[in-house]
């Protein structure tokens, strides 16, 4: 089977690797079109010791499976939960202590002519879904997280700091709430696509210091896109980290018992959710799309994702 191979930080095509047998609760699922994600370069930098098959953004056909599903166009929540813990007795699922998380987490990931998931994780993709779309199901859910954890009033005032690939998806959930909604970003492309949204936009971050956001998120996964998001803040307001950050971060922790700011990580959320915004055209995020490859030039793929100013790199495993 070939597939994208992670070990010790290099990246590499392998075309011997065996197909994974299936349990009594997995499909195998062959992938139709898979995203490069910011997670995936930073696996590749060494931020968690991940050995195995990379990717977790994906839509594709079920080939192998229980019931009715082989056949079906599917997506999937990439967490794979013991379902017997605490946490998934009472709904925490995706922080299960014995979960393995698609090609992050003691699982074989997308990137590659097949894997496995099981059933239970899976959604139909409707059949007026494009791949094109249906393959951001999961960065767009975990944007939509953010619904569940804040309530957003109309007429407040967020910031979301940084214009990459998780910062357009979450702009365009967060937009649709009614605040009063501005980006801080670096480079101008990214900037006039969310212009184009009717977001406001800037790229003056000295400016933002104090000045009195209800709440920001942060979304770079770096210690500057953090000092601009709390800088930002009015006392009482609420910092939303979305980003995980590859070394250690430094901050003010008295600042934020003072100003009483409320800090929220935010990871992966609700697919159904996320589906259904991409079905009805809510969302539509080809836009994003900067380049689709095969599964051929995986290696080169992955360093074009890494280029600055790049947007979504697809690959076409099939």
């Amino acid at each position: 089977m070939r597939a994208l191979w992670l070990q010790d930080k290099q990246v590499s095509l392998r075309e011997d690797l065996p197909p994974a047998t299936a349990g009594d609760d997995e499909v195998r699922i062959r992938p139709t079109l898979v995203g490069v994600c910011g997670t995936d370069l930073e696996l590749v930098a060494g931020y968690y010791p991940f050995t195995g098959v990379l990717g977790h953004e994906f839509v594709g056909i079920v080939e192998q499976g229980p019931g009715e599903w082989p056949g079906k166009k599917v997506v999937g929540d990439i967490n794979a939960s013991c379902g017997h813990c605490p946490g998934c007795r009472e709904g925490r699922a995706n922080h299960c202590p014995n979960r393995t998380v698609l090609g992050i987490v003691g699982r074989d990931g997308c990137f590659a002519e097949s894997f496995l998931l099981p059933a239970t994780n899976l959604l139909e993709v409707p059949q007026q879904v494009p791949d094109e779309c249906s393959v951001f199901t999961e960065p767009l859910a975990a944007a939509m997280h953010i619904l569940e954890q804040v309530d957003f009033v109309p007429g407040d005032r967020w910031l979301v700091v940084g214009d990459g690939r998780l910062g357009q998806l979450v702009a365009r959930v967060v937009a649709a709430t009614a605040v009063d909604l501005m980006v801080l970003g670096r480079h101008e492309r990214k900037l006039a696509l969310l212009a184009g949204h009717g977001i406001e936009v800037t790229e003056d971050a000295d400016s933002l210091e104090g000045a009195g956001f209800d709440g920001a998120i942060e979304c770079t996964g770096n210690a500057s896109g953090f000092a601009v998001a709390r800088k930002s803040l009015r006392p009482g307001g609420t910092l939303v980290l979305k980003s995980t950050y590859a070394g250690d971060l430094n901050c003010d922790a008295s600042a934020l018992v003072v100003d009483e700011i409320q800090l929220i990580g935010s990871r992966c959320g609700p697919f159904r959710p996320a589906l259904a915004a991409l079905a009805d055209g809510t969302i539509d995020p080809r836009d994003l799309i900067d380049d689709q490859l095969p599964l051929s030039e995986g290696v080169q793929a992955l360093a074009r994702a890494g280029e600055n100013g790049c947007m979504k790199v697809l690959l076409r495993p099939s």
